[in-house]
C-alpha cells in the first residue's frame, strides 16, 4: 500500500503546520508522508515552535523543515487545516479536515507546549483512522 500525503497547512506556514509536520515525521512516518504549507509565508519557523519541538521530540526544525507555499507541495491525498480559516478549497485533496487549533505565537512556553501535545494526538489519531482504512 503506498502511503498518503497529507498536508497540515496555515496561512504562514510558521507554527502549528510546522509543529504537525515535524510530530507527524517522528509518530506517524510509517503510515504517511508529512508535509506542511501555507498561503503566505514567514521567513522563518516560530522559535518558541522550534524550542518545544526539539525539548519535546529532538527534532530541530530549522535543520530539517522550512515555510513554504502551497503550491511547492506534491499531490496531497489529505488536507489538515490547522485551525486559521486558510481557504485552500481549491486545493485538490481526496480527504479535508480542519482541526481548529489556536495560535500559541505571542504566548506563553506552556501554551505552545499544549499545541503540540494537542497536535500529536490529532496526528496518532489520524494514523489510527488512515492505518484502519478511514481515510
Amino acid at each position: 500500500m503506498t502511503k498518503p500525503n497529507v498536508a497540515f497547512i496555515c496561512v504562514h506556514n510558521s507554527c502549528r503546520s510546522q509543529m504537525a509536520e515535524a510530530i507527524s515525521k517522528v509518530f506517524a512516518a510509517n503510515v504517511f508522508n508529512a508535509y506542511s504549507a501555507g498561503t503566505e509565508i514567514k521567513d522563518r519557523i516560530n522559535p518558541d515552535a522550534v524550542e518545544v519541538i526539539k525539548e519535546l521530540y529532538q527534532v530541530d526544525m530549522e535543520k530539517t523543515q522550512m515555510p513554504k507555499l502551497l503550491q511547492e507541495l506534491p499531490p496531497i491525498d489529505i488536507v489538515v487545516s490547522m485551525g486559521c480559516n486558510v481557504n485552500c478549497t481549491n486545493f485538490p485533496a481526496k480527504s479535508r479536515e480542519n482541526w481548529g487549533l489556536e495560535d500559541p505565537t505571542g504566548k506563553t512556553k506552556a501554551e505552545f507546549v499544549k499545541t503540540a501535545k494537542t497536535i500529536e494526538l490529532k496526528v496518532k489519531d489520524l494514523m489510527e483512522r488512515i492505518k484502519a482504512g478511514q481515510l
